[in-house]
């Protein structure tokens, strides 16, 4: 596909994605069955606006006794364009067949139209993700889109009668593996997905998601607290120095912000966070977003506490050429600024978490070095100590 975006000073190409790939497979599949023609390629249109020319490959028709044909079998290759993902390459079947209305188990809303997963889709075991336990791992979005297909297929070629569809993707077993799925509960393959149908290039979506995944999940076992951490330094740290029990915490790696407006909506009333100071520094200039593409700040925001705390010159010319936030500390703890600089960059992070967050619910963080000699626990906000004894270790 011709799509493309501008990202970190090049053009990149977008692709599309598994979702889209498997409605494709679709629409192909039943025109061929309704029409008894081939289709070597197919527009879709995705939900995002955008047209896609898809190549069909692998076509496959059984036939009945009769000699009509009563289910066709045909893949789209994924293409992910210049994202990094797993799946570029792997090839999404779909198998469309015809049946009555009485073999359908778990049709799709207002539909004669079941869609299942078969080999290399994984299949839901944990509460909380798009689709309900038991289910095959086909997400809301790509479902809407195989059924449209499908009910415009039937009215074109007058087919009132019912349509089973079996998703596979055979190497998605194996390429789950390098995904998040075992950690979510979607076990024996990969998910259909996609909200948009295109795949931006380096997005970095799928790892809000997966974390918006979490949370929702962590909601549904009737938790109305939570842990987070931006990586594994807070869960090591936690776990090890703190001895806090890390096993439900999550991982929001730089996307704090957003991992605070998914615990919000999922109705979480106590947030406790543990981070590393080179990424919660930069809550001290309300940046909740931590990843260095976003900006840094790092040296800036000492730089502001140090002064505010007063720092002589000489002490922040030192301070702004430091390339880790412990090295900066350093120079500060050696004019004796150090303590005085931390708390008041304890306040500034309290404040941007509170911001983040209705009245009535808690927010509080520690902020830690791994650096023994700094003191290990730097700051925290005042309530810090109390909420994090829910996950104390007995």
């Amino acid at each position: 596909m011709e799509l493309t975006r501008y990202v970190n000073g090049k053009i990149m190409r977008c692709g599309y994605t598994t979702g889209s790939c498997a409605a494709g497979a679709s629409k192909a599949a039943v025109l061929m069955l309704l029409s008894g023609r081939e289709v070597p390629v197919v527009d879709l249109l995705t939900p995002a606006g955008e047209m896609l020319h898809l190549d069909i490959l692998e076509i496959r028709a059984d036939k009945g006794p009769d000699g009509k044909e009563i289910s066709v079998s045909c893949a789209v290759r994924k293409d992910s364009g210049d994202d990094p993902d797993v799946t570029n390459g792997t090839l999404v079947f779909s198998t469309v067949s015809l049946c009555s209305a009485e073999d359908l188990k778990d049709p799709e809303p207002d539909s004669l139209i079941e869609i299942d997963g078969g080999q290399g889709v994984g299949r839901v075991t944990k509460a909380g993700l798009d689709q309900s336990v038991g289910r095959a791992a086909i997400n809301s979005t790509p479902r809407r889109m195989i059924t449209q297909e499908l009910k415009e297929a039937a009215a074109k070629y007058g087919y009132g009668g019912a349509l089973k569809v079996t998703v596979s993707i055979p190497e998605g077993e194996r390429l789950a593996k390098k995904t998040f799925n075992p950690r979510l509960g979607i076990v024996g393959g990969i998910s259909v997905i996609g909200t948009t149908g295109i795949v931006e290039p380096m997005s970095n979506q799928a790892l809000v998601d997966t974390t918006k995944v979490e949370i929702r999940q962590l909601a549904a076992k009737g938790r109305t607290d939570i842990f987070l951490v931006p990586g594994n330094y807070g869960r090591d740290f936690a776990r090890d120095v703190l001895k806090l029990d890390v096993s439900e915490c999550i991982a929001m790696s730089n996307f704090i912000g957003d991992a605070i407006n998914s615990a919000v909506e999922c109705g979480f009333k106590r947030i406790f966070m543990v981070g590393h100071i080179g990424k919660m520094v930069k809550l001290g200039i309300g940046q909740t977003f931590t990843h260095s593409s976003g900006g840094d700040g790092r040296m800036e925001t000492l730089l502001a506490c140090a002064l505010e705390a007063g720092a002589d010159l000489e002490t922040l010319k030192k301070v702004l050429p430091c390339a880790t936030t412990d090295a900066a500390l350093d120079v500060l703890k050696a004019a004796g600024k150090m303590d005085e600089t931390l708390k008041i960059l304890g306040k500034r992070i309290e404040a941007t978490l509170l911001r983040k967050v209705p009245d009535d619910v808690q927010i509080e963080y520690i902020c830690f070095t791994n650096r023994e000699d700094l003191g290990g626990v730097l700051c925290q906000s005042p309530g810090a100590a109390e909420l994090s004894k829910l996950w104390k270790k007995e």
